[in-house]
């Protein structure tokens, strides 16, 4: 299983590169949308979009037992919060693969008595609601961090020093907001794998968000959010300490 385990995250590995590729070829397309002269490249991109989404679901079959691997490591979380909304997204993301693959069959003509629109739907709601779980546990972490960074002695100080140099309008109105919005930003800087976390989370929450009408957008944004996202995921694999964990 562990052999298996590590052979998909290679391929997980893989999957951003293709990913970072397909939404940039969508951010291209669409950036070059009313280019009349750029017709023939147009065509390309949008071919060379529609592969590299294809080859991701070729990558993507079996991602569910890593799905069901992480439930079971979740589980065992002694933080209630943590467990809860962790394994909810595992949970989600194991059905996101199954309608992934159906449709990846699908696509193939291996299965042909399917609603096609209808597990795509699914597979995108399932989708929104790990991201929605993974950004709860994002903003956890982060309540988290805060409290025990205010308790910091040293941070105390710091944050008196920066609300004595800077009694500006906003701080002199409402001192606790810049004090928060201060131990924010330091919780982040002592914390990056958090805040690319959750920046990356964010930029994909607006992919579902536009499928499900949720939150309509155009695909210059959806492509911008993928690409920026799929960026972070690779930064993430190439520098282990950016990967939050658990």
């Amino acid at each position: 299983m562990e052999s298996y385990i590590q052979f998909t995250n290679q391929s997980q590995g893989r999957d951003r590169i293709l990913r970072a590729t397909q939404y940039a070829c969508a951010l291209a397309n669409y950036l070059l949308r009313n280019e009349p002269s750029r017709k023939e490249l147009l065509m390309k991109m949008r071919s060379l979009e529609s592969n590299m989404s294809s080859g991701r679901k070729l990558f993507r079959l079996g991602n569910t037992v890593n799905s069901i691997e992480a439930i079971k490591r979740t589980l065992l979380l002694s933080d209630p919060i943590l467990r809860c909304c962790l394994t909810v997204s595992n949970i989600s993301r194991a059905l996101y693969f199954i309608c992934d693959n159906v449709l990846w069959a699908r696509s193939l003509g291996l299965v042909q008595s399917i609603d096609k629109e209808r597990w795509r739907l699914n597979a995108t709601r399932y989708y929104f609601v790990s991201l929605v779980m993974c950004l709860t546990r994002d903003m956890y972490v982060m309540a988290q961090l805060m409290v025990q960074r205010s308790r910091d002695q040293q941070l105390q100080q710091k944050l008196h020093q920066h609300l004595n140099e800077n009694p500006d309008v906003a701080c002199v109105v409402v001192p606790q907001l810049d004090a928060f919005v201060f131990l924010l930003i330091e919780c982040l800087k002592s914390n990056p794998a958090i805040a690319l976390d959750t920046i990356k989370n964010l930029c994909d929450l607006f992919i579902p968000l536009d499928r499900l009408g949720i939150c309509e957008t155009n695909a210059g944004v959806v492509g911008f959010c993928g690409l920026l996202s799929s960026l972070l995921g690779i930064l993430s694999v190439l520098k282990p300490h950016l990967k939050i964990k658990p």
